[in-house]
């Protein structure tokens, strides 16, 4: 399959063809061998010319320089260095049968250690093919009549799922007020706004002005809209299966999902089919996404700032970003920081429980319950290690993100290996989930954990 790369490209024979005539021509030429010019015409041409996403294009140029290169001629080197029962290299044979014995001899199939990947990705193929044929073959039953549990029919286990569903909404009281949350924000604490600004303000300070106040308030609005949207399907849905109102078409989809224990697609898509909420696997996975959501921004809004930040629960994380830079650039108006100069920093700290913070830091944000995938993380040193076998995702530990000039930023990282890692918001790799790139210490080069498509997701579902 497409493991490593996050766009599943249509690769074919003809990239294969046009790859070898090139070597072929190329070999032959008056003008001698260039290995950058091997790897610019397969990995930004002829293979590379189908790549549309920046990390996979910077992911197969370095397949490019890692395996087509002067290297890969070498006495004993091997295109694999874990030890496995077959030896992965050029084999130095004198004519075309011994070629041809050396290829049948190749096992059936190949470790994903071949293409720089770590073994746990055999796991995430497994697992991709598996829910692919229980989707399939969920897809293919009746949707009409039968019992359930309890000989229940399909629509009366819809209704009570429906009902025990909205009884927790309101006991939870779920939903806002907009006059009064925009209330709310313009006086936050005191305090809080002291903190913000670095400085005690002469006068009074109206919340809207500062950028990670606005952010809550947009936050809260979208998921306002959500909660409404999930409580009117809901209690439509019991409506329609009583007969008091008709079932239209969005409301039967409804109820197949929820029958099928998924969220209804127009929860989190659009008519226009943009995504704006967020999306789980499972019906008990989203509603509880759902609630945590409002849990977080409830405390917020009625108290104050939290000193760690879930970003998983944020529907716009690029945003709660820039607020951050914004105030931290603020704080510098003195030394005439401009916002377009500023860069996102990070700091990897000793903690994993939020519960542990017991305080905000100097500058910038913590942000915790972020996943790595494709490599492990070294507690004792601090930085990447190789991930443990079997196990798909790794905690990362609460990350302090800053901000600094362009300049700082380049003292900060000139010593010392670091890898930038790309982080999302769900498995999913695509430019929609793509947040930010993190700077993680690393003992190797950056190069190695490309190849092992490492990864960090806000989210593992």
């Amino acid at each position: 399959g497409s493991i490593g790369f996050c766009i599943p490209y249509e690769f074919n024979n003809s990239d294969l063809e046009a790859s070898l005539t090139f070597l072929e021509k190329h070999s032959f030429g008056t003008q001698g061998w260039s290995w950058p010019t091997v790897q610019y015409m397969i990995c930004e041409a002829q293979y590379g010319g189908r790549i549309t996403d920046d990390f996979d294009r910077i992911l197969f140029n370095d397949i490019g320089r890692t395996w087509l290169a002067p290297d890969s001629l070498e006495e004993g080197f091997k295109f694999c260095k874990s030890p496995v029962d077959f030896k992965y290299i050029v084999p130095k044979v004198e004519n075309v049968d011994q070629y041809r014995k050396f290829i049948t001899s190749m096992p059936d199939s190949d470790s994903p250690e071949i293409f720089g990947l770590n073994t746990n990705a055999d796991l995430t193929y497994g697992t991709s093919e598996a829910i692919y044929i229980i989707e399939t073959v969920n897809e293919t039953q009746p949707k009409e009549g039968g019992s359930g549990a309890g000989g229940l029919t399909r629509e009366q286990q819809v209704w009570n799922k429906a009902d025990e569903l909205v009884k927790r909404m309101d006991d939870k009281e779920l939903g806002y007020v907009d006059d009064e949350v925009r209330e709310q924000v313009r006086k936050r604490p005191k305090s809080e706004i002291e903190f913000v600004l670095g400085y005690k303000p002469e006068s009074k300070v109206d919340g809207f002005s500062i950028p990670l106040n606005v952010f809550l308030y947009q936050d809260i609005t979208r998921l306002n809209d959500v909660i409404n949207t999930v409580r009117n399907t809901l209690n439509g849905l019991k409506q329609a299966i009583d007969g008091e109102i008709i079932m239209t078409t969005q409301l039967q989809d409804s109820l197949d999902a929820i029958f099928d224990a998924k969220p209804p697609k127009h929860w989190y898509i659009d008519p226009s089919g943009a995504q704006y909420a967020w999306t789980l696997p499972s019906l008990g996975l989203w509603y509880e996404g759902m609630i945590d959501r409002e849990a977080q921004l409830s405390t917020w809004i009625n108290t104050t700032r939290p000193f760690t930040y879930w970003m998983t629960g944020f529907f716009n994380p690029q945003g709660f970003l820039t607020s951050a830079r914004q105030e931290v650039t603020r704080r510098h108006k003195a030394e005439k920081w401009a916002l377009d100069d500023v860069v996102i920093v990070t700091y990897m700290t000793d903690h994993f429980d939020s519960r542990k913070i017991k305080g905000p830091p100097d500058e910038g944000i913590y942000i915790h319950g972020l996943f790595l995938e494709g490599a492990g993380w070294d507690k004792s040193k601090k930085m990447l290690c190789e991930a443990t076998p079997k196990e798909m995702y790794t905690p990362m530990p609460i990350i302090h993100v800053s901000a600094v000039t362009s300049e700082s930023e380049k003292k900060i990282f000139g010593k010392g290996e670091f890898y930038s890692c790309p982080v999302y918001t769900v498995p999913k790799r695509n430019g929609l989930a793509f947040i930010f790139v993190a700077k993680i210490p690393s003992e190797v080069n950056g190069r190695h954990w490309v190849l092992r498509g490492v990864g960090i997701l806000c989210s593992k579902d």
